[in-house]
């Protein structure tokens, strides 16, 4: 028998009545008793959909000797595969169908896959990655960007993403931070709740299960329970407390000496319990193993995966190696069968918000799937325009119409690995698996492409790239344990990319003399950067600095232009560039949209996410800590310039306000005294009395995005409540009055603005903060 006949229909409304809970609750329990327990395992594992394959059809014969019982999750399963949507859906489809009819109960699995730059799938919409999209300051496209990849997933039947990265990211040498947003944690938390609301929808049965990770701080901030609780947890906290977010992934790191994935400190005491989270704890990619063979926190994989499942983590990824041995722990009495069966109830539960439980999967349709259609393609544009970050300008930029002669060099040129993040499907599916990158599924769109087809009429290209990346791969990568990660990478060859003619230098500097500027595409790619990737050297890779100097050598101009996924050092070429943009992986549409930035057909508007260090050693490094006078940065936080300028004037605000109120209100005028229509990025930071030593020197507490025309003025108000300025001591929450210092930046050291409330009345405690951010207005 199925389970069609045993679920009513779900209405995923915000405060369902008491009955219809327990009428849910009840058709779970039915469920549930008539499961066996190969079932209800299987439930708690994920698999391959390419194990599944004959070619690009579903194969039976596989399905009914590898998931018998059903399976509960398919991990990756187009990134992993070179299948079209047509072919996608057909298997998706033909897999359910199998599920619901030849399994005992009939129950549909759940189709993840990555989505922080777009749904990693063949030919769909390739965003920019989630460093460059942190950069736009803007909550709102990204929402909408995430609506848009949940709408291209559930064409084809995908129902989960294992996005976003939410680790708070401080160091450039590490691989991993082109997939953050960056290094402050209100800011994380901001674009966070947008990414999950937009995955996720008003209603979750069309939506898309967003995932919060790495639960909690793989990228550091775990050694310091009042940095981990103020910091690391926040914005896990914002997306489960506010995001009703549906599942969270143990990361695979420790804290206190015990694996995340079998913490239960981590994943009941704080996760369920303090946070309320009622979703679906997942592992990720071989972390429950290696509880045993990393950690040697068990005694072997049995042992994992009951210590990880007793400790609330509820399903195994990418597929079941320690808990195909619960079984054998059940027989043996070494676990007790509730524990297996509330992880059951989870995945369950998660699956009929899905609407996965309630209504059979409906007739195919044989109707062609475009991913990547005009709408889509406008979006990432607009995206990739809002995340580069205009770094330096001497008056070269916008190119003036004068110029005649543009000479494009360097490897990222023309090359469309310059565009893709980690975690995009180019890169996953040529990373993993070796398929190679199609530029036309969806249209790459390269710097030098870009350049062709929106100069004048008249202006002369000209195109070499002058050098590689790099000389070996395997040079540039630091030798890290492989064995903390994704266990793919332990026997990887960092491959150079096939297929690109052999840079000439002579011929580089040669058209670079001949030119009026000179365009240098310089920096990274798949290889250098993301999971694995670290770098103990982050200049430039290779001989590309070098490159750089001789082309500054020819006395012509040069418009550095800077494509990867981590700040670069460039101390020893900065001051002798004419320009720089940082673009990091821009995504489809990344070569129109800095050819129009170039070209002043927009103008830039991107503020940095991360501190630009100015040296290996200055890394990691973050401006809430306060930077050393004597050792600045090269860039600091919250910087970006623009093609014209901004006067913040007019700052209101009270001088004094209790400790009781609800919201402090921030006001102040920007006008825009240039040529050009700009966004501003308008930053909120505030600083501490003294004497109040548990708080940073400066925190960033709000930021408002505001588009103003050329010679117009617009007024921003900003709304804090007092309960932003509590820090967590003791398990509680304390608020402490005094004279705070509320300062409004063009970044974190460009301070607009600046006056002082005092906050009136008696230290406050809070059992938990409930106000996470500032609210906003514009008129």
């Amino acid at each position: 028998m199925t389970i069609l006949g045993l679920f009513i229909s779900i209405s995923c409304q915000p405060k369902p009545n008491s009955e219809t809970i327990s009428k849910k609750e009840k058709n779970r329990h039915l469920l549930l008793a008539k499961m066996s327990t190969e079932e209800k395992i299987s439930q708690l594992q994920g698999a391959w959909l390419r194990d599944l394959l004959d070619g690009k059809s579903l194969s039976l014969d596989s399905c009914r000797k590898k998931i018998p019982y059903g399976i509960g999750h398919l991990a990756q399963f187009s990134s992993s595969t070179d299948l079209n949507p047509d072919e996608l859906k057909k298997v998706i489809w033909d897999l359910q169908q199998y599920l619901i009819h030849e399994t005992p109960n009939g129950i549909p699995a759940i189709f993840h896959e990555e989505a922080i730059s777009g749904f990693a799938a063949k030919g769909a919409t390739t965003l920019p990655q989630q460093i460059g999209i942190g950069c736009t300051w803007n909550p709102d496209l990204l929402r909408e960007n995430t609506a848009m990849s949940a709408k291209l997933m559930r064409k084809v039947g995908a129902t989960q993403a294992l996005s976003p990265m939410l680790d708070i990211c401080r160091n450039s040498h590490w691989g991993r931070i082109e997939e953050s947003f960056g290094e402050e944690p209100y800011f994380i938390a901001k674009m966070g709740l947008a990414f999950v609301k937009g995955l996720q929808g008003e209603d979750l049965s069309k939506g898309v299960a967003a995932t919060t990770k790495h639960f909690a701080g793989y990228a550091g901030g775990t050694d310091n329970e009042k940095v981990f609780f103020e910091e690391t947890l926040l914005p896990h906290e914002a997306t489960v407390r506010f995001g009703n977010v549906q599942s969270a992934m143990a990361g695979y790191h420790t804290i206190k000496g015990i694996p995340c994935s079998a913490n239960k400190e981590l994943l009941v005491d704080i996760l369920r319990t303090k946070l309320g989270f009622d979703g679906v704890v997942i592992s990720d990619f071989w972390s429950v193993k290696q509880v045993y063979t990393k950690y040697k926190y068990a005694k072997n994989d049995k042992d994992a995966a009951i210590k990880s499942i007793t400790a609330g983590l509820d399903v195994e990824l990418p597929f079941g190696m320690s808990f195909p041995y619960l079984k054998e722990a059940l027989d043996e009495g070494l676990i007790d069968q509730k524990i297996i069966d509330t992880a059951v109830q989870r995945v369950l539960l998660l699956k009929e918000r899905l609407g996965l439980l309630n209504n059979e999967i409906l007739p195919f349709e044989e109707k062609k799937i475009d991913f990547d259609p005009p709408e889509n393609r406008k979006r990432a544009y607009e995206s990739a325009c809002q995340s580069i970050v205009l770094l330096k300008n001497n008056g070269v930029l916008p190119i003036s119409t004068d110029i005649k002669k543009i000479a494009v060099v360097g490897p990222n040129a023309a090359a469309v690995q310059s565009l893709l993040g980690d975690y995009s499907y180019q890169s996953l599916a040529a990373y993993w698996w070796k398929y190679p990158v199609d530029p036309k599924n969806p249209k790459l769109v390269t710097l030098l492409d870009g350049l062709k087809a929106n100069v004048k009429k008249g202006v002369e290209i000209t195109y070499e790239r002058g050098c590689d990346w790099t000389k070996s791969m395997n040079d540039e990568i630091e030798k890290v344990d492989n064995a903390l990660g994704d266990e793919r990478s332990k026997n990887l060859e960092y491959l150079n990319i096939k297929d690109l003619p052999k840079p000439d230098v002579s011929r580089a500097i040669q058209i670079s003399v001949n030119s009026d500027v000179i365009i240098a595409a310089m920096g990274e790619q798949l290889y250098l950067v993301g999971e694995g990737r670290d770098r103990k050297d982050i200049r430039l890779p290779g001989e590309q600095e070098d490159f750089v100097k001789q082309l500054i050598a020819t006395g012509k101009p040069v418009i550095l232009v800077l494509f990867g996924g981590r700040p670069q050092i460039i101390t020893n070429i900065e001051s002798r560039c004419a320009a720089i943009l940082q673009a990091w992986f821009p995504g489809e549409e990344g070569g129109n949209a800095l050819a129009d930035i170039l070209l002043g057909k927009v103008n830039p508007s991107g503020k940095l996410t991360l501190t630009y260090p100015r040296t290996n050693k200055q890394a990691p490094i973050w401006y809430s800590k306060g930077y050393d006078s004597l050792d600045q940065p090269m860039y600091p936080f919250g910087y970006g310039l623009s093609y014209t300028s901004y006067k913040y004037k007019d700052l209101k605000m009270p001088k004094s306000y209790s400790i009781e109120e609800k919201q402090i209100s921030i006001s102040f005028e920007i006008e825009n005294l240039g040529d050009f229509d700009g966004a501003e990025i308008a930053q909120l930071y505030v600083s501490p009395p003294k004497e109040i030593k548990e708080l940073e020197p400066i925190e960033l507490k709000g930021f408002v995005r505001v588009f103003i025309e050329k010679k117009k003025k617009k007024r921003i108000t900003i709304k804090v409540s007092p309960k932003q300025l509590a820090y967590y001591a003791n398990g509680k929450w304390i608020i402490k009055p005094g004279v705070y210092e509320f300062k409004i930046g063009a970044s974190s050291t460009d301070i607009r603005l600046s006056g002082k409330v005092e906050l009136k009345g008696n230290k406050k405690i809070l059992n938990q903060r409930n106000v996470l951010f500032s609210e906003n207005s514009i008129e």
